[in-house]
């Protein structure tokens, strides 16, 4: 079986299609690129169909002007028995000059599902670099504040 990424990168230009009111590329539209992002990493690595079960820490760091060269940068960070958590970071940048910035980034998790939307299991992941067990253990301190947000979530509004 062949490598599986466990990055990729998508890139394009920003259009005028893509523009807000204050005349920068929309939130909603970057928010739309890094699922795409992480959609293309999650399914590259699990090689099955994934969901979005949570997208959390989404930083908008610096705008994003149309016709500026964006870059959408998904690597996988963790994975458990059927999901993924996929951390992107959004670039842009005049393509006429090399002056590219992160504008954007957060971590994002998918879930690999078969035909009839249950889970399914993946082969794991293994951080190797020092910056992959770094981001590896990021994942996991995300975890587990997640799970207190999910308890004060309980207490406020019920059990889902």
């Amino acid at each position: 079986m062949a490598n599986r990424p466990s990055n990729i990168s998508l890139r394009f230009l920003a259009e005028p299609t893509d523009v807000n009111f204050g005349g920068k590329v929309h939130g909603g539209t970057v928010m739309k690129w890094i699922d795409q992002a992480a959609y293309t990493c999650a399914t590259a690595w699990s090689r099955e169909y994934c969901v979005t079960v949570y997208v959390g820490g989404i930083r908008f760091l610096k705008p994003i002007r149309i016709g500026h060269l964006v870059e959408a940068n998904a690597k996988v960070i963790y994975t458990g028995s059927t999901s993924l958590h996929i951390m992107v970071d959004i670039y842009s940048g005049d393509p006429k000059r090399d002056n590219r910035q992160k504008t954007t980034n957060c971590v994002i998790i998918f879930v690999a599902v078969d035909d009839a939307g249950n889970p399914v299991p993946i082969k794991k992941w293994k951080a190797q670099t020092e910056e992959e067990k770094k981001l590896e253990k990021y994942a996991q301190i995300l975890m587990e504040r997640r799970k207190v947000i999910h308890e004060e979530h309980e207490k406020i509004f019920g059990k889902d």
